[in-house]
Formats: structure tokens, C-alpha cells, sequence
């Protein structure tokens, strides 16, 4: 249960984090739409498992808070994808 809540509070600051990087605009333009896409859809991801998680009463086998500090990472890994794209420019 308490990994449970660490999982569940990592997830709640980083994911407002990640779509803070990709909304990064140039010239009034979001700069990476399909980054930005797939950092809303990770977001979106972690708040589906929340909720599966309490239907279920946190009865899943740990494996959803897996997924959410995995999904996690990969925000990670979307902003050094942003990164990149930026220094390319």
C-alpha cells in the first residue's frame, strides 16, 4: 500500500510537469504537436489506471502502479525527445 501511495503521488507532480515542458511554444506555435500528443496520452494513460485502480479497490496485483511509474519514465524520456527536437532548430 505505501509504494501504492508513493506511485500515485510521483505520478500526480509529474505528470502536470510533462505537459508543461511539451506545451513549450515558439513564436505563439506549439513547437512538437505529436510530442505534446503523446505526453497528453501518457497523462491520460496514468488517469485511467487511477481509476481502475479504485474500482478495484487498489486490488490489482501492483501491476497498474507498475505501469504508472513506467508511463511516467516515458514523460521522461517525451521532454529529452523535446530536448533534442529543440537543439535541432
Amino acid at each position: 500500500m505505501q509504494s501504492l501511495k508513493r506511485g500515485l503521488l510521483v505520478a500526480l507532480l509529474i505528470a502536470p510537469l510533462g505537459l508543461a515542458f511539451a506545451q513549450k511554444k515558439s513564436g505563439g506555435k506549439i513547437a512538437h504537436p505529436n510530442i505534446v500528443a503523446a505526453d497528453k496520452l501518457c497523462t491520460q494513460a496514468i488517469t485511467k489506471l487511477t481509476a481502475a485502480q479504485k474500482a478495484n479497490e487498489y486490488d490489482l496485483g501492483g501491476h497498474a502502479a507498475k505501469a504508472k511509474e513506467l508511463i511516467t519514465q516515458a514523460q521522461a524520456e517525451i521532454k529529452l525527445a523535446n530536448e533534442a527536437a529543440d537543439e535541432k532548430k
